[in-house]
């Protein structure tokens, strides 16, 4: 029997805003995520001396994650974890091997459809979820200023940085991005501070992207990452740090999903759009001028 995906919940949304939070409210969301079993029967009380921080850092909390009240985030915490028990009680017996996320021995192609269809809606949500006001201006701020936007990247995330490529060219930018990973990395050692480079890796520890960032930022360039993973080394390498949120696969077998790509193509048209928006008028002038060279003749009246 199929077994519905677990919807969005509070424990999800504290996930997602834990690497913006400053070390106070930072504290009481790993106090959560980390015994959430136990953080849903708390008072406000004993959530604050279980976190180290004050009553009203944990009214801030509440504040910060948009909650109307403390006995509201509880609820919210409890009905996350009766989500959380529900899907999972179709695993225990233990885990299976899966060829592909999601998908079990004997699904017939009516529920491959749906399955696929649901993780793909899932990862773009959450992902939306993910996304910080304050560190996407900044980003976008980067990129504005920037003579040359760089891309690295490794294997399937090199769909996002294509698809990144032909916005921003579109939009006047000059871009570059090399399949070869060494050539991203010698790329990233002569760039300077008038410069960008976004890497984009799911898993946040592809060495040559890490290495690229590592050494387009001692150069002074602006480094963004765009990763699935806050504690990831290339989360911590890069200037601004941009989170997707794919869904959970079925382990290394068969490789990342498509659908953990859907949250890296989200994040570049949110930079794409926020950068064009700022500079509407001269991107329009763009949009129309790449048409015209590269775009009109290739298409068949």
């Amino acid at each position: 029997m199929e077994v519905p995906p677990p919807e969005y919940t509070v424990l999800h949304k504290i996930s997602g805003k834990l690497p913006y939070l400053p070390p106070s409210l930072r504290q009481v969301a790993e106090t959560i995520l980390k015994e959430p079993a136990a953080a849903q029967s708390m008072t406000i009380s004993e959530l604050a001396t279980s976190s180290g921080v004050a009553e009203s850092t944990v009214s801030r909390f509440v504040r910060e994650l948009g909650v109307d009240s403390y006995k509201a985030l509880s609820r919210e915490v409890a009905e996350a974890m009766f989500v959380s028990r529900s899907a999972g009680a179709a695993e225990a017996d233990g885990p299976e091997r899966l060829v592909y996320e999601g998908i079990a021995r004997g699904d017939d192609l009516a529920a491959i459809v749906g399955k696929i269809e649901r993780s793909s809606v899932q990862a773009m949500r959450r992902t939306a979820q993910r996304q910080d006001i304050d560190a996407l201006t900044r980003a976008v701020a980067h990129l504005d200023a920037a003579e040359t936007i760089v891309f690295v990247c490794m294997g399937s995330s090199s769909i996002a940085a294509e698809e990144a490529v032909m916005r921003f060219t579109r939009a006047g930018r000059k871009c570059l991005l090399f399949r070869d990973q060494s050539i991203q990395v010698m790329l990233a050692s002569i760039i300077g501070p008038s410069d960008a480079l976004i890497a984009i890796s799911d898993s946040g520890q592809s060495t040559s992207v890490i290495q690229a960032v590592t050494l387009a930022r001692s150069r002074g360039a602006h480094t963004i990452a765009i990763t699935s993973a806050e504690d990831a080394p290339l989360a911590a390498a890069a200037d601004i740090a941009l989170f997707t949120s794919s869904v959970p696969s079925g382990g290394e077998l068969y490789g990342e999903s498509v659908t953990s790509k859907w949250g890296q193509i989200l994040v570049i048209d949110i930079l794409y759009a926020a950068f064009a928006a700022g500079r509407y008028d001269e991107t329009l002038q763009h949009l129309d001028a790449t048409y015209q060279s590269g775009i009109k003749q290739s298409r068949t009246p």
